[in-house]
């Protein structure tokens, strides 16, 4: 896998997993989570470490400073697995698609926005739903 294909997984899978942990949906995905860590084995010690990471994240609540050092956390993990089995990649994105797809939204939505001029660190919402990034430079349309 090219290294900025990995990076790009890295950092929107972290953000996505983050997010996961802050909704009831992390009661269903997180054994496949940590099977995924574990490849294939439900691991205890990954299952309790991403137990503290998902407390960190709900106890961070708005403050981004702290969601930031969680997501820092498991974009460490994701680096790691990735780098020894790239396959996982694969594995993730079918989690993320499958538990954040809202089945009861209409197929498309169109949302015209425009915020000109500024610099994004962090996350923007839109509509209830988070667009992940790490820094936005220039325009950012919906």
């Amino acid at each position: 896998m090219e290294a900025e294909i990995v990076q790009q997984m890295v950092t929107s899978g972290a953000s996505s997993l983050a997010g996961l942990m802050a909704t009831a949906a992390w009661q269903q995905v997180s054994s496949r989570v940590s099977r995924m860590f574990g490849r294939g084995e439900e691991d205890e010690a990954t299952t309790a470490e991403l137990e503290v990471i998902r407390a960190e994240v709900v106890e961070a609540g708005d403050d981004e400073d702290a969601l930031a050092d969680q997501t820092a956390a498991l974009r460490v993990r994701l680096r790691r697995l990735f780098r020894d089995h790239p396959e996982a990649a694969d594995e993730l994105r079918a989690i993320i698609e499958e538990f954040t797809q809202d089945s009861h939204a209409p197929a498309s939505t169109v949302y015209h926005n425009k915020l000109k001029d500024m610099t994004v660190h962090g996350n923007v919402i839109q509509a209830g739903k988070m667009v992940q990034s790490e820094t936005i430079n220039g325009n950012l349309n919906f």
